[in-house]
């Protein structure tokens, strides 16, 4: 039943909209409406573009004390707090409301979230807990593994039929997201101008759509390295559906190990997050030492922006989802680049290209949210999903960006192997 506030009942009620009034200030119920666990409705003022769903009188307190960048999500994450209609709509505003907390309003806000009741423990979801050294080969593998071995159904009610899961390329004429992933790995494959009978390495292959492609369409021969075993598997399956395994193969390894092999052209896509600064240096000169003189490589990756020291995933996205993950600023990545010996020949921002996917993920997933929650549970459900909107209003507001970054080995005459303009990228 819907109440106007006039008639809400109980104190907790009164305080938690009083909360929020502080929080938002004129933002508030502005392009949102509320709804409380005892049925308080506040209508949106304007356009409704979400509704946010307060489900206990201790939510406010558990969600808005610090830290902030782990409270809130958690919040979100075990159903004390919900979004209904438009997520990155939702985290939109939260996001403003947080930045745009004076000193001045700070101490009346914390004042009233100490007056509602006290949150219960935290029993819940799968949280990461890696040990040893930060981005030791074991480490690595353990955060790897606790983002990327999700159930493969989890996966699927999200992604395209192919499973690639990285930022796609909304081509001129492509809407569709399955199109613009094939249009994505087309792009940067022709970035490399792979060739037929090249030797190509992807760092990073994910369930291997890049590396069939690559072997199918371009014939190429290729070698994908991931350290995820579900992954790993599910690539080995393909590529023996496909009947391919002449051409292309999968192996279950660390990239630092590659055991002196070299190649024509090598292909990151969405690897560099989970480098580290600490081992930026390796990542880059371990690339270079297996690429041939003459040869290419196509870094793809998120890059932080506005920030030149960068962000050290931490807070929900280092618990929930991306423990150990670094987005650095590309003038970071170009830098060790450069000092491992490449040439930096041509830098992309695909931004938009990301927020655009991210989007496409979320809705998808939100349509098959019970096949989602079959394959994993509903908390995995609730993280994935904010993390995703999360994600697409960070790339919108220009807080991170993708760049597709074309390094050259040149050779001892200065030939860096690629051509003098884009034209060629364009033309089919």
């Amino acid at each position: 039943m819907a109440l106007g506030i006039a008639t809400a009942e109980g104190r907790e009620a009164q305080r938690s909209l009083a909360v929020l009034r502080t929080l938002f200030g004129p933002a508030f119920a502005e392009n949102f409406a509320i709804r409380l666990w005892d049925g308080t409705v506040v209508p949106a003022h304007a356009t409704e573009q979400f509704t946010l769903v307060v489900n206990t009188p201790f939510a406010l307190r558990a969600a808005f004390l610090p830290p902030l960048d782990l409270n809130p999500g958690r919040a979100f994450v075990e159903g004390w707090i919900d979004l209904e209609g438009d997520a990155e709509a939702g985290i939109d505003g939260f996001a403003r409301a947080i930045d745009g907390l004076s000193k001045t309003k700070l101490p009346g806000l914390l004042g009233r979230l100490l007056r509602l009741p006290k949150p219960p423990p935290v029993a819940g979801a799968r949280q990461a807990k890696l040990r040893g050294p930060r981005h030791s080969k074991r480490r690595d593998a353990a955060a790897i593994g606790f983002h990327y071995n999700q159930p493969i159904a989890f996966y699927r009610a999200f992604l395209d039929p192919e499973m690639v899961y990285s930022c796609a390329y909304f081509d001129d004429g492509v809407t569709a997201l399955a199109d613009a992933q094939v249009a994505k790995i087309d792009h940067l494959l022709r970035k490399v101008r792979l060739q037929p009978g090249e030797t190509l390495l992807d760092i990073g292959c994910g369930w291997g759509a890049l590396v069939i492609r690559a072997a199918q369409k371009f014939g190429a021969k290729v070698l994908g390295v991931t350290l995820s075993t579900q992954q790993y598997a599910e690539g080995q399956r393909r590529i023996a559906a496909a009947d391919i395994g002449d051409r292309a193969g999968i192996e279950l390894r660390d990239y630092r190990d590659l055991g002196g092999r070299t190649f024509d052209k090598i292909v990151s896509v969405g690897m560099v997050e989970h480098v580290g600064r600490e081992r930026l240096a390796t990542y880059f000169s371990t690339a270079y030492r297996a690429l041939r003189t003459g040869g290419l490589f196509l870094n793809h990756g998120i890059a932080q922006l506005k920030n030149e020291a960068g962000y050290r995933v931490s807070g929900f996205m280092g618990r929930y989802v991306f423990p150990d993950g670094d987005l650095l600023p590309i003038a970071m990545m170009t830098r060790e680049a450069e000092r491992a010996g490449f040439e930096v020949r041509d830098v992309e921002n695909l931004r938009e290209h990301y927020a655009r996917t991210l989007r496409e993920w979320v809705r998808n997933l939100e349509a098959n949210r019970d096949s989602a929650i079959r394959a994993t549970d509903e908390r995995t459900y609730r993280i994935w999903r904010l993390y995703m909107a999360g994600s697409a209003q960070g790339f919108w507001r220009g807080r991170m960006a993708l760049f597709q970054s074309l390094l050259a080995k040149p050779g001892a005459d200065g030939n860096a192997s690629v051509p003098p303009t884009r034209r060629e990228l364009y033309t089919a």
